[in-house]
């Protein structure tokens, strides 16, 4: 709850300036710096109050660590890529110099230099991802998994991140974007979606035991965007990229366990937080 309400406070600072404005970014990268700063504090002093006593230190069980890096860096970011093929397959389509040409020019030095310049870039794939991940997955699930298990933290926490990002509603209402129907609809909509995509990143912090996967995926998938669904039903290829839609579908669920086998990544910190033994990591 206190993730809730520092979060949903500090991205409605109460200004009259849109989200996008420059001001209102550089407020809230300063808020969220702070809330991330504190957080793992916060469980460190509740370890200590709850007489729980991880194996680990607490670096290591919010996620950061060396051990099994490099697959905890690939091979989640892999299973969401294969989760996106539909809409990476319409892209492709319909990039007029080809995907690849287009990837490679936006890693060029002078594209990654505009980039960081944008303050809306810095938010969407740098400052949002890693601190958001690190408040609802790295401090928040080691709190959850001793009083809820693992399998349970899993889906309590993304229910916090959906709920954490309600301040849009009142920002859509404030500056009359739409109807009051509208914006609660496109509300749900958001929750649904991002309390899904938190339970996805929040078995892959728990499965890896690192917080460089959520991270990574958190930030490819605020660049996608909402697959476009709409638009395929009307594309002039819409059987191949429907069809590469289901693909990605059934391998992002076929290859989900194969790809987060805790064997790839060493010891798992977060059972060790687990209170009656016979509760098993998911």
């Amino acid at each position: 709850m206190l993730g809730v309400c520092m979060y949903g406070r500090i991205n409605y600072p109460g200004s009259d300036e849109y989200m996008d404005h420059p001001n209102t970014i550089k407020r809230r990268f300063t808020s969220v710096l702070c809330v991330s700063a504190v957080s793992p504090l916060i469980v460190f002093e509740w370890t200590h109050l709850m007489k729980v006593k991880p194996g680990p230190p607490l670096w290591t069980l919010l996620g950061i660590r060396l051990e099994g890096l490099v697959p905890a860096t690939l091979l989640p970011f892999a299973l969401i890529m294969v989760l996106f093929l539909g809409p990476l397959t319409q892209m492709a389509i319909e990039s007029q110099r080809g995907l690849f040409h287009d990837i490679k020019a936006s890693l060029n030095s002078q594209s990654l230099r505009k980039s960081v310049k944008d303050l809306r870039w810095l938010r969407n794939q740098v400052v949002a991802p890693l601190t958001e991940e690190f408040v609802f997955r790295a401090c928040m699930i080691p709190m959850l998994v001793p009083c809820t298990g693992p399998t349970a933290a899993i889906f309590i926490s993304p229910l916090f991140f959906g709920v954490a990002h309600f301040h849009h509603i009142i920002e859509q209402l404030r500056f009359g974007q739409d109807s009051v129907f509208e914006v609660l609809i496109s509300a749900a909509f958001q929750f649904a979606y991002t309390s899904v995509f938190g339970a996805y990143t929040a078995f892959i912090f728990i499965r890896t035991g690192h917080l460089v996967g959520p991270v990574l995926c958190h930030s490819f998938c605020n660049w996608m965007g909402f697959p476009p669904i709409g638009s395929v039903l009307e594309h002039p290829q819409r059987l191949g990229i429907l069809l590469s839609y289901q693909l990605g579908v059934l391998l992002f669920l076929g290859l989900l366990f194969p790809f987060t086998d805790p064997a790839f990544y060493g010891m798992t910190p977060i059972c060790s937080l687990l209170l009656t033994p016979h509760t098993a990591c998911p």
